[in-house]
């Protein structure tokens, strides 16, 4: 599963794989000149780093029951991966605007390959929904975000990706954690190392699991003893996804939100995850379906404002924080949940994004929270990642110079903190 960090003005893609994954702008680029083969001399140097961490690693492996064969059939031909260092260097430098995002979550391709994927694999699909009592349109949704339906698995050594990763250091604890497991998924014979790819970030198959959420949750959908999720046959991967949802406590027949309509002088510092009432009681305050009827009592639900006052409002219900343990970004739910709808017929998003909207760099958002910070609206580390108490320092300083406290950081915003 992919990783991402949300920011209210954008999605940060962070681990994994789908055929909308970041792409960074350029190559990294070093202040100082190189001389020639420097780099050369560099990977030379970090290969023989490498090969003593590995021998390091394997003692600890083998005290988790790692075997020897297991070991030396993962490791062999496996390098220090350079590339993979660099991806993980730039991954969090690339952002895109939520309306951005769900345009391509939702396109029309996507959204006629999905229609003609959960055709070709209706009996699958059907069985898995009757089994786990979990929605197949959000199984094949996360299926199409993460893989394009299977057409965007990753080709990356995992092994590799991991013990390059783990050696670097820089998250080394999660990164050996995950080449543990990946060595257990091999040893209980899931997979051959030579099949076991994905993403640089170890994300793995059609719906893109982690090695320790693929020991946790992963399942033998067609019953051939095992969890294969890597084959070209997607049971496994699907039967998997659904499983993992279910586990995580998928209420069957609630959706993950729906798209409402909020009344002139909707209360914005209502739109809280922890301000749940039910569709009636939402109702009441005026905010309703954009058919302007009241949603449904699926059960309580908050109002989520992705894009701050000037884009679409959903009423999200707890499926939503289901979908959100697959992935915690905002913008990566609603991609799921409008896909799924989509697939099933359902319209495009109602409402307009604010399209001309002019998003604060990284070094802005930093500013921004250093200013509220000294103004004491923030107490919580600058880091530029725009979470739920940044968005509540923002409300409190919006609604101490009444303006419409949506909780959105803009330029605007800024000029105004100035």
């Amino acid at each position: 599963m992919r990783s991402f960090v949300l920011s209210a003005t954008g999605i940060v893609f962070g681990l994994g794989l789908s055929s909308m994954s970041a792409q960074t702008s350029g190559p990294m680029i070093d202040s100082a000149p190189q001389l020639p083969g420097a780099h050369l001399v560099q990977n030379v140097a970090s290969q023989a780093g490498f090969e003593t961490w590995i021998a390091n690693f394997k003692q600890r492996a083998r005290r988790e029951g790692i075997s020897e064969t297991v070991l030396t059939q993962a490791f062999r031909g496996v390098h220090y991966n350079a590339d993979v260092i660099a991806k993980d260097r730039r991954q969090s430098e690339f952002t895109k605007q939520i309306w951005d995002y769900l345009d391509s979550a939702a396109s029309p391709t996507r959204v006629s390959n999905g229609q003609k994927a959960m055709r070709q694999h209706a009996r699958t699909l059907d069985a898995i929904e009757r089994h786990y009592g979990v929605d197949k349109y959000v199984v094949a949704a996360i299926w199409g975000l993460e893989s394009a339906y299977g057409e965007h698995r990753g080709d990356i050594n995992v092994i590799e990706a991991m013990a390059t990763l783990a050696y670097d250091g820089r998250r080394g604890k999660f990164f050996e954690a995950q080449l543990i497991a990946a060595l257990k998924i091999l040893q209980k014979g899931d997979t051959h190392p030579r099949n076991m790819k994905g993403s640089w970030a170890g994300a793995m198959g059609h719906t893109q699991f982690i090695p320790t959420s693929f020991e946790a949750f992963a399942v033998d959908g067609d019953g051939d003893g095992k969890r294969d999720i890597w084959s070209n046959d997607p049971t496994d991967a699907l039967a998997s996804t659904a499983a993992y949802l279910a586990r995580h406590g998928w209420n069957k027949g609630q959706p993950w939100g729906v798209e409402v309509r909020l009344p002139r002088g909707f209360d914005y510092s209502s739109a809280r995850r922890d301000n749940m009432r039910s569709p009636a009681d939402w109702a009441a305050l005026g905010v309703v379906g954009v058919d302007g009827k009241a949603v449904p009592n699926y059960g309580r639900a908050s109002i989520l404002l992705p894009a701050g006052s000037a884009g679409a409002a959903f009423m999200i219900f707890d499926n939503f924080a289901v979908i959100e343990r697959y992935n915690k970004a905002d913008a990566y739910v609603i991609g799921v949940g409008h896909l799924s709808d989509r697939l099933k017929g359902g319209p495009a998003i109602q409402a307009s994004w604010p399209r001309g909207y002019q998003p604060l760099s990284f070094d802005e958002k930093k500013k921004m929270q250093r200013i509220l910070t000294r103004k004491g609206f923030l107490d919580d580390k600058v880091d530029g990642i725009i979470g739920p108490n940044t968005i509540n320092a923002i409300r409190a300083f919006q609604n101490s110079i009444g303006v419409t406290p949506d909780g959105y950081p803009s330029q605007e915003l800024l000029k105004q903190l100035r």
